[in-house]
């Protein structure tokens, strides 16, 4: 089966107030060792907004209470041939206190602050729209699980 055909759909939540943003720090697993978004796998029987929900909560301790899409991004890794379709959400409101999980270590950076240099070599090309409230899509190809090799990126 070509594994192009099927990507697996993925949930990436992040979070703002003032002129902060909330990233963690990936403790284990894919990413491990940079900053990212919350999120994940979308569970069977579960819709894409109510996984972003679990997993905000379940990796920052924040409870999602309106969520905006922002973006659908399609990352292609030409080693293994994956295929990841991430949706891409702007947590609006939320309640509770982040919390160091198993998984991430959540952390606010100001906006001007964003270590871009320790997260996926995407992040610094979408996230400045996403700062800005715009909506976007876009492709991003990886070799190597961090070598980017060719990427287009537009506003929607």
């Amino acid at each position: 089966m070509d594994t192009l055909s099927k990507p697996k759909i993925l949930t990436l939540c992040l979070a703002k107030k003032d002129e902060m943003i909330l990233l963690g720090m990936k403790k284990r697993g894919f990413g491990e060792g940079r900053w990212n978004g919350f999120g994940g796998k979308v569970e069977e029987g579960e819709t894409i907004i109510e996984a972003a929900i679990r997993e905000m909560e379940e990796e920052s301790g924040l409870k999602a209470e309106e969520l905006e899409e922002k973006g659908i991004i399609l990352f292609h890794f030409l080693d293994t041939g994956k295929l990841l379709e991430v949706h891409i959400f702007d947590v609006l409101k939320y309640s509770g206190e982040i919390t160091e999980t198993e998984e991430m270590s959540p952390k606010w950076f100001n906006i001007r602050e964003i270590p871009f240099e320790k997260m996926w070599a995407d992040d610094i090309y979408w996230i400045p729209l996403f700062l800005n409230g715009d909506k976007f899509n876009g492709k991003f190809v990886f070799e190597n699980n961090d070598k980017l090799l060719d990427y287009n990126l537009k506003t929607i």
